[in-house]
C-alpha cells in the first residue's frame, strides 16, 4: 500500500518523507488555505521535496477551464497529478488530460457508480471519501470494497486511493480491502506507530534497566 500524506504544510510532509512514509502528496483549496502559502509556491516545493506523485486541485468548474487549469499546474512539475472534481465537466476534462499523458486524481467520490465512470475516462487515481460517507451514517469502507471488486472485474489501471481517512482503523481496514494508496493527515499515519501495550511494555523494561544501574554508553 502507498501513504500518501493529505497536506500543504511542509515541515510535516518533510519528516515523513525522511522516514521513507511518503510515496507522494495531496492538496485541496482547503489544504492550500490552511498553509497560508501561495498554491504554485507550495505545490513546486512540495514536488522537489517528494519524488512520487503530487495532487494539486483546479477550482474551475468549467470542462474548458478545468483543462486550461490543469495544464497549468501540469507545468509546475514532472510529478503533479491535476485533481479534478468526480463531475461531468470534470470527467470531460480527465478524458483530455489523462489523454495527454498527464496524471489525474479524480476526487470527490461517493459511489461505485461515479468511480466507473472515472476509470473509463482514464483516470489515474480515484479519491472516494470514506469519512464524509461515515458522517452520513453509511459505511465508507464499503465503498473501497464495492470499486475495488469493480475494478479488478474488468483489470481497470485506475488506482483507488482512499480519501478522508479519520482513523488508524481506516487505513488498516482499507489495506485489507486492497485499496492501492491511502492519504491521510500526518498525525493519523504518525498514530500507526502507537499502542498502549507497546508503552505499557517500555516501561517496565526502563524500570528494570534503571535498577541495574548499567549504561551502554
Amino acid at each position: 500500500m502507498k501513504f500518501f500524506v493529505d497536506s500543504a504544510e511542509i515541515d510535516a510532509i518533510a519528516e515523513l518523507n525522511d522516514l521513507g512514509m511518503v510515496d507522494g502528496v495531496t492538496t485541496n483549496p482547503s489544504l492550500i488555505l490552511k498553509s497560508g502559502r501561495d498554491i504554485l509556491e507550495v505545490t513546486k516545493e512540495i514536488c522537489d521535496l517528494v519524488e512520487g506523485p503530487v495532487s494539486a486541485e483546479v477550482v474551475a468548474l468549467e470542462s474548458d477551464a478545468m483543462i486550461a487549469e490543469g495544464r497549468k499546474l501540469a507545468e509546475i512539475a514532472d510529478n503533479i497529478t491535476v485533481k479534478l472534481p468526480l463531475t461531468w465537466d470534470g470527467l470531460k476534462a480527465c478524458k483530455v488530460l489523462s489523454g495527454e499523458g498527464k496524471m489525474v486524481n479524480v476526487t470527490l467520490c461517493f459511489s461505485a457508480n461515479q468511480a466507473l465512470l472515472a476509470a473509463k475516462a482514464g483516470a489515474s487515481f480515484i479519491s472516494p471519501f470514506i469519512g464524509r460517507l461515515d458522517d452520513m451514517h453509511i459505511d465508507g469502507l464499503d465503498l473501497i470494497e464495492d470499486i475495488r471488486t469493480i475494478y479488478d472485474n474488468y483489470e481497470f489501471e485506475t488506482e483507488i486511493l482512499a480519501a478522508s481517512i479519520r482513523s488508524v482503523n481506516h487505513i488498516q481496514d482499507c489495506a485489507k480491502i486492497g485499496a492501492d494508496v491511502i492519504t491521510s493527515p500526518p498525525d493519523v499515519i504518525k498514530k500507526l506507530a502507537s499502542h498502549p501495550l507497546t508503552d505499557k511494555g517500555l516501561d517496565a523494561f526502563m524500570k528494570d534497566w534503571a535498577k541495574t544501574g548499567q549504561k551502554i554508553l
